[in-house]
């Protein structure tokens, strides 16, 4: 487990530890809702791009030809 030390201005620490803020369960909560709101706004930039893409549609035989060399690659890592 990591463990993390962050910095306060001194009014927002004051606030959060009265509010009951510092709890280990809370903050990895935190981290867990950002980190999927990144991932949302990097799905939709994705979907973005793709829909802005031109050109003709891939074959059925083009697609797996592109799996397949995603697969090899990926086996060349281990």
């Amino acid at each position: 487990m990591l463990e993390v030390t962050i910095t306060l201005p001194d009014d927002v620490a004051a606030e959060a530890k009265e509010a009951g803020l510092f709890k280990p369960l809370l903050a990895a909560s935190i981290f867990r809702e950002e980190i999927r709101k990144r991932k949302r706004y990097r799905f939709f930039q994705t979907i973005d791009k793709l829909a802005a893409a031109s050109g003709e549609p891939m074959s059925e035989e083009e697609i797996q030809a592109e799996v397949d060399a995603v697969r090899a690659e990926r086996r060349n890592r281990k």
